[in-house]
Protein backbone atom coordinates (compact mmCIF):
# COMPACT_ATOMS: atom_id res chain seq x y z
CA UNK A 1 0.00 0.00 0.00
CA UNK A 2 1.07 3.91 -0.49
CA UNK A 3 2.23 5.19 2.67
CA UNK A 4 -0.18 7.51 4.23
CA UNK A 5 1.86 10.48 3.48
CA UNK A 6 2.20 9.84 -0.17
CA UNK A 7 -1.26 9.30 -0.54
CA UNK A 8 -3.21 12.55 1.41
CA UNK A 9 -0.24 14.51 -0.66
CA UNK A 10 -1.87 12.83 -4.25
CA UNK A 11 -5.60 13.57 -2.89
CA UNK A 12 -4.96 16.75 -1.70
CA UNK A 13 -3.45 17.60 -5.41
CA UNK A 14 -5.90 15.41 -7.40
CA UNK A 15 -9.08 17.46 -5.55
CA UNK A 16 -7.34 21.27 -6.30
CA UNK A 17 -7.54 19.62 -10.26
CA UNK A 18 -10.58 18.40 -10.14
CA UNK A 19 -12.08 22.39 -8.26
CA UNK A 20 -9.77 24.03 -10.91
CA UNK A 21 -11.03 22.57 -13.95
CA UNK A 22 -14.81 21.73 -12.62
CA UNK A 23 -16.92 18.61 -12.98
CA UNK A 24 -16.32 18.26 -16.94
CA UNK A 25 -12.74 16.56 -15.70
CA UNK A 26 -12.08 13.72 -14.01
CA UNK A 27 -8.57 13.05 -11.66
CA UNK A 28 -7.91 9.61 -10.99
CA UNK A 29 -5.72 7.61 -8.41
CA UNK A 30 -4.56 4.09 -9.44
CA UNK A 31 -2.49 2.25 -6.53
CA UNK A 32 -0.20 -0.07 -8.16
CA UNK A 33 1.08 -2.02 -4.79
CA UNK A 34 -1.76 -3.42 -4.28
CA UNK A 35 -2.01 -7.50 -5.09
CA UNK A 36 -4.75 -6.97 -6.67
CA UNK A 37 -4.69 -3.87 -8.54
CA UNK A 38 -5.75 -5.06 -11.86
CA UNK A 39 -8.81 -5.66 -10.24
CA UNK A 40 -9.52 -2.44 -7.47
CA UNK A 41 -6.37 -0.10 -8.56
CA UNK A 42 -8.65 2.97 -7.84
CA UNK A 43 -8.28 4.39 -4.89
CA UNK A 44 -9.40 7.68 -5.81
CA UNK A 45 -11.61 9.81 -7.96
CA UNK A 46 -13.44 12.97 -8.41
CA UNK A 47 -16.03 13.41 -11.40
CA UNK A 48 -15.97 9.79 -11.87
CA UNK A 49 -19.21 10.33 -13.60
CA UNK A 50 -17.12 11.59 -16.51
CA UNK A 51 -16.28 7.66 -17.40
CA UNK A 52 -18.17 6.07 -15.04
CA UNK A 53 -15.90 5.01 -12.59
CA UNK A 54 -15.47 5.04 -8.74
CA UNK A 55 -13.44 4.05 -6.15
CA UNK A 56 -12.62 0.58 -5.83
CA UNK A 57 -12.89 0.19 -9.43
CA UNK A 58 -10.14 -2.00 -11.55
CA UNK A 59 -7.68 -0.65 -13.95
CA UNK A 60 -7.36 0.86 -17.13
CA UNK A 61 -5.81 -0.35 -20.41
CA UNK A 62 -2.54 2.46 -19.49
CA UNK A 63 -2.76 0.79 -15.75
CA UNK A 64 -2.77 -2.67 -17.42
CA UNK A 65 -0.35 -1.97 -19.56
CA UNK A 66 2.00 -0.87 -16.95
CA UNK A 67 1.39 -3.85 -14.49
CA UNK A 68 2.44 -6.06 -17.44
CA UNK A 69 5.64 -4.26 -17.90
CA UNK A 70 6.63 -3.22 -13.71
CA UNK A 71 10.63 -3.96 -15.07
CA UNK A 72 9.83 -0.86 -17.85
CA UNK A 73 10.63 2.94 -17.52
CA UNK A 74 7.20 4.00 -18.53
CA UNK A 75 7.34 7.98 -19.70
CA UNK A 76 4.60 10.33 -18.37
CA UNK A 77 2.22 10.73 -21.27
CA UNK A 78 0.49 14.22 -21.46
CA UNK A 79 -2.41 15.79 -23.46
CA UNK A 80 -3.32 12.91 -25.50
CA UNK A 81 -6.82 11.57 -26.37
CA UNK A 82 -9.16 9.18 -24.98
CA UNK A 83 -12.57 8.32 -25.37
CA UNK A 84 -15.13 6.95 -23.55
CA UNK A 85 -17.64 3.91 -23.92
CA UNK A 86 -20.37 6.23 -24.41
CA UNK A 87 -18.45 8.50 -27.18
CA UNK A 88 -17.21 11.28 -24.93
CA UNK A 89 -13.81 12.58 -26.19
CA UNK A 90 -11.88 13.02 -23.95
CA UNK A 91 -7.84 15.31 -23.35
CA UNK A 92 -6.10 13.00 -21.16
CA UNK A 93 -2.74 13.22 -18.79
CA UNK A 94 -1.14 9.82 -16.78
CA UNK A 95 1.89 10.45 -14.61
CA UNK A 96 3.85 7.77 -13.40
CA UNK A 97 4.33 8.29 -9.24
CA UNK A 98 7.80 6.20 -8.26
CA UNK A 99 8.83 5.32 -5.11
CA UNK A 100 12.93 5.80 -3.96
CA UNK A 101 13.89 3.20 -6.36
CA UNK A 102 11.82 4.57 -9.31
CA UNK A 103 9.62 1.51 -9.76
CA UNK A 104 6.34 3.09 -10.68
CA UNK A 105 3.71 2.44 -7.33
CA UNK A 106 0.55 4.53 -8.46
CA UNK A 107 -0.47 6.46 -11.51
CA UNK A 108 -2.13 10.04 -11.15
CA UNK A 109 -4.62 10.25 -14.45
CA UNK A 110 -6.37 13.32 -15.65
CA UNK A 111 -9.21 12.86 -18.18
CA UNK A 112 -11.11 15.76 -19.41
CA UNK A 113 -14.60 16.40 -21.85
CA UNK A 114 -13.90 17.90 -24.02
CA UNK A 115 -16.89 16.19 -26.13
CA UNK A 116 -18.63 19.82 -26.55
CA UNK A 117 -15.74 22.05 -26.95
CA UNK A 118 -14.73 19.77 -29.58
CA UNK A 119 -18.35 20.50 -31.31
CA UNK A 120 -17.98 23.89 -30.74
CA UNK A 121 -14.37 24.09 -32.46
CA UNK A 122 -15.24 21.78 -35.33
CA UNK A 123 -17.92 24.16 -36.12
CA UNK A 124 -15.41 27.47 -35.32
CA UNK A 125 -13.20 25.99 -38.04
CA UNK A 126 -15.43 25.86 -40.33
CA UNK A 127 -16.25 29.09 -40.49
CA UNK A 128 -12.96 30.69 -40.40
CA UNK A 129 -11.30 28.02 -42.34
CA UNK A 130 -10.11 29.33 -45.62
CA UNK A 131 -11.74 28.51 -48.95
CA UNK A 132 -8.50 28.63 -50.72
CA UNK A 133 -6.88 25.94 -48.42
CA UNK A 134 -3.73 25.68 -50.69
CA UNK A 135 -1.80 28.89 -48.72
CA UNK A 136 -0.44 27.61 -45.36
CA UNK A 137 0.83 30.81 -43.95
CA UNK A 138 -1.95 33.31 -42.54
CA UNK A 139 -1.03 36.44 -44.42
CA UNK A 140 -1.04 39.49 -42.00
CA UNK A 141 -2.16 42.77 -43.23
CA UNK A 142 -0.17 45.55 -42.30
CA UNK A 143 -1.27 48.91 -41.73
CA UNK A 144 0.90 50.82 -43.92
CA UNK A 145 3.64 50.04 -47.18
CA UNK A 146 6.54 51.07 -44.38
CA UNK A 147 5.69 48.22 -42.29
CA UNK A 148 4.69 45.62 -44.97
CA UNK A 149 7.90 45.83 -46.40
CA UNK A 150 9.69 45.45 -42.51
CA UNK A 151 7.74 42.54 -42.99
CA UNK A 152 8.63 40.95 -46.30
CA UNK A 153 12.29 41.60 -45.19
CA UNK A 154 11.88 39.72 -42.10
CA UNK A 155 9.91 37.27 -43.90
CA UNK A 156 12.98 37.19 -46.45
CA UNK A 157 15.56 36.48 -43.37
CA UNK A 158 13.85 34.09 -41.58
CA UNK A 159 13.17 32.01 -45.31
CA UNK A 160 17.21 31.76 -45.67
CA UNK A 161 17.61 30.87 -41.83
CA UNK A 162 20.10 33.20 -40.54
CA UNK A 163 21.22 36.76 -39.26
CA UNK A 164 22.14 39.17 -42.43
CA UNK A 165 25.50 39.35 -40.43
CA UNK A 166 25.75 35.37 -41.18
CA UNK A 167 24.78 35.45 -44.77
CA UNK A 168 26.77 34.64 -47.61
CA UNK A 169 26.00 36.02 -51.80
CA UNK A 170 24.17 33.36 -52.27
CA UNK A 171 21.89 33.41 -48.90
CA UNK A 172 21.23 37.16 -50.02
CA UNK A 173 20.36 36.47 -53.40
CA UNK A 174 17.61 34.11 -51.93
CA UNK A 175 16.29 36.60 -50.07
CA UNK A 176 16.13 39.23 -52.21
CA UNK A 177 14.71 37.02 -54.83
CA UNK A 178 12.07 36.40 -52.16
CA UNK A 179 11.54 39.97 -51.51
CA UNK A 180 11.47 40.70 -55.55
CA UNK A 181 8.84 37.51 -55.70
CA UNK A 182 6.26 39.22 -52.97
CA UNK A 183 6.48 42.89 -54.88
CA UNK A 184 8.84 44.46 -52.26
CA UNK A 185 10.63 46.37 -54.97
CA UNK A 186 7.27 47.88 -55.97
CA UNK A 187 7.26 50.00 -52.46
CA UNK A 188 8.83 53.33 -53.14
CA UNK A 189 12.52 53.71 -51.80
CA UNK A 190 12.41 50.10 -51.05
CA UNK A 191 15.57 49.72 -52.73
CA UNK A 192 17.30 51.94 -50.58
CA UNK A 193 15.99 50.44 -47.60
CA UNK A 194 16.63 46.52 -49.12
CA UNK A 195 20.00 47.23 -49.80
CA UNK A 196 20.79 48.93 -46.68
CA UNK A 197 19.93 46.33 -44.49
CA UNK A 198 21.45 43.39 -46.45
CA UNK A 199 24.71 45.64 -46.76
CA UNK A 200 24.73 46.06 -50.45
CA UNK A 201 24.58 48.40 -53.05
CA UNK A 202 21.84 49.39 -54.93
CA UNK A 203 23.98 48.59 -58.01
CA UNK A 204 24.94 45.15 -56.07
CA UNK A 205 20.77 44.66 -55.41
CA UNK A 206 19.80 45.20 -58.97
CA UNK A 207 22.85 43.10 -60.30
CA UNK A 208 21.20 40.22 -58.16
CA UNK A 209 17.65 40.49 -59.53
CA UNK A 210 18.66 40.76 -62.59
CA UNK A 211 20.25 37.53 -62.59
CA UNK A 212 17.38 35.77 -61.38
CA UNK A 213 15.45 37.24 -64.32
CA UNK A 214 18.06 36.21 -66.53
CA UNK A 215 17.92 32.48 -65.04
CA UNK A 216 13.87 32.62 -65.77
CA UNK A 217 14.09 33.34 -69.27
Amino acid sequence: MLNEILKNTLFNIAHAVALHYGKSCEVVIHDLTDTNAANHSIIYIENGEVTGRKVGDGASQVVLKQLSNMGEKEKDHIGYFTKTADGKILKSSTVYIRDENQNVIAIFSVNHDITSLSMMSASINEIIAAVDDTKKDIEKISPNVNELLDDLIWQSVELVGKPVTFMNKEDKMRAIRYLNDKGALLITKSGDKISKYFGISKFTLYSYIDKQEDKND
